[in-house]
């Protein structure tokens, strides 16, 4: 059983592997954008760049294939048209109890507000599409910061749209980039693992770790 905690002012959601099933489909289109010029992409770099914008995971693709002869470019250009492609026809599922989690804040009167590395207007898209747009105050998105995650910036700057210190804010994320940016705001986060599990660097940082969205609903409604 989970040890209760303070009821937060606030909450900072992470969207996609949070919020929305997203990461398996992003997954999935590096491998398409990939087989499209004849080339594979490994799990490992994809599950390295779960939580990054995708400026930070070109840098990475670029950086970690070097000065081979691998279809960076063509890669990097294929993988919106196939992620895009593959929400067409499979659509976004909401995360398990989620609708239930927001419905309980807004009624205890607790503001929330996303921090996702998705640019903001797509990011507001798929919100709005999923019907979780209405639950939140601000949406601030990869593109109205100067540093991505893990950097605090996006975190940083939810709190202050929120007018509510970090500190006094719980954060909940899915990846270890996203942990760390919570962190080094100085903002409490719970993470929920999506397709990566913590590894000893971030056990370092003593997260609280939970399964489910559920399981936050459990935590706070106590509390």
């Amino acid at each position: 059983m989970s040890a209760p905690m303070s009821r937060p002012r606030a909450i900072v959601f992470d969207m996609d592997g949070t919020l929305l099933d997203t990461e398996t489909l992003a997954l999935r289109a590096w491998e398409e954008a990939a087989a499209a010029v004849g080339a594979t992409f490994e799990h490992g770099l994809a599950h390295a760049l779960i939580g990054k914008n995708f400026a930070d995971s070109a840098t990475h693709v670029r950086t970690h294939f070097g000065q081979s002869d691998y279809p960076v470019d063509a890669v990097l250009e294929g993988w919106r048209p196939s992620f895009d492609a593959l929400v067409e026809r499979e659509g976004v599922a909401v995360k398990p109890g989620a609708n239930e989690l927001l419905a309980w804040l807004a009624d205890a009167g607790i503001p929330c507000a996303v921090a996702t590395s998705t640019r903001r207007a797509q990011a507001r898209a798929k919100l709005q599409h999923a019907g979780l747009l209405v639950h939140f105050v601000t949406v601030v998105g990869g593109d109205d910061v100067q540093h991505g995650k893990p950097a605090p910036d996006i975190y940083l700057a939810a709190a202050a749209a929120l007018r509510v210190p970090p500190a006094a804010c719980l954060a909940i994320e899915d990846s270890e980039t996203g942990f760390r940016a919570a962190h080094a705001a100085g903002m409490p986060a719970i993470l929920i693992p999506d397709l990566v599990m913590p590894g000893a660097s971030l056990l370092a940082l003593s997260p609280r770790v939970m399964q489910s969205l559920a399981e936050v609903h459990r935590l706070l409604s106590a509390g």
